[in-house]
């Protein structure tokens, strides 16, 4: 009965061994790396993603001129023509992954991509978080409201009005730190976002100048009262916290890029019709070189 049991153990620890050892082969395609704080971030090398041939792109699919899915399902926009560029310039394919404001990091940190193209800000409290790669475009805030009463002051505020934002971005960091008494009304997707402000649920929209000036541009009946708020910022793609192979070569193709004035190219392929020429100057950074 003893040597019975004995033999059921060691047939058990046996099953376990291969197990682990199994786990460890199967799991041996990225990398993980745990953090001050005792998360484990995951990431594919430079090498990893051209051995699989295929790079994961978080972009948004919902945010005309920048990220979004045209009539032929495809998706479209300034971030993904560059995102498309990367991606040939690497000899692999294009796998986009829908993303929201409020998940853009989470995604990079557990591997769901392996680059954010998405709009994203830089800001210091990100950039302990993701690693920032060189600029491609300017931004600030601006504050969008109707025509018939137009914000040009947030102390036109009142205290029983709500400011629409959309959860994960600047505008909802600049407002709660420099306006806790602004009440907000958050929405985790462009399109709620959007939405919400077309059904009167707020007396403005705070984002990005880019998308509340396009919004204004685009829907008649709402004026751009605020177009500059708070500092003015820089959007680059960014990739997971200590990605240096992936970093480097990102930051390279963009100086690389900027001799061919690729970015420029890309305005007037993508926001031309949006902005206008006169923008073009202002909201461009090329090759990564902050005027």
């Amino acid at each position: 009965m003893k040597k019975t049991i004995l033999s059921k153990v060691k047939k058990l620890t046996s099953l376990l061994l291969i197990g682990l050892m199994l786990t460890s082969v199967f799991t041996g395609c990225t990398t993980t790396k745990a953090d001050s704080s005792n998360k484990k971030t995951v990431y594919r090398t430079l090498k990893e993603i051209k051995k699989s041939g295929k790079i994961n792109i978080g972009v948004f699919s919902d945010k005309s001129p920048f990220g979004y899915v045209d009539k032929n399902g495809k998706y479209a926009g300034y971030d993904v023509y560059f995102a498309n560029r990367i991606a040939k310039d690497l000899g692999v394919d294009a796998n986009f992954v829908s993303v929201e404001a409020a998940n853009r990091i989470e995604y990079l940190q557990t591997g769901k991509v392996d680059i954010i193209l998405a709009n994203f800000t830089v800001t210091k409290e990100r950039a302990e978080e993701v690693d920032f790669a060189l600029p491609y475009m300017n931004v600030a805030l601006g504050v969008v409201s109707p025509s018939n009463k137009v914000i040009k002051k947030l102390d036109q505020i009142g205290a029983k009005d709500e400011v629409i934002v959309i959860s994960g971005t600047t505008a909802e960091t600049y407002l709660t730190k420099n306006y806790p008494k602004i009440k907000l009304q958050k929405y985790d997707a462009y399109a709620e976002a959007k939405t919400a402000f077309e059904n009167k649920n707020g007396v403005a929209w705070a984002n990005d100048n880019t998308e509340v000036i396009a919004f204004a541009k685009e829907n008649k009946g709402y004026t751009v009262g605020i177009s500059s708020l708070g500092d003015n910022d820089t959007i680059a793609p960014a990739v997971t916290k200590g990605n240096k192979t992936l970093l480097k070569w990102l930051n390279d193709e963009t100086k690389a890029l900027g001799k061919e004035s690729f970015f420029h190219k890309n305005y007037e392929k993508t926001l031309v019709d949006t902005y206008g020429a006169d923008y073009e100057e202002i909201l461009v950074v090329e090759g990564g070189k902050v005027k």
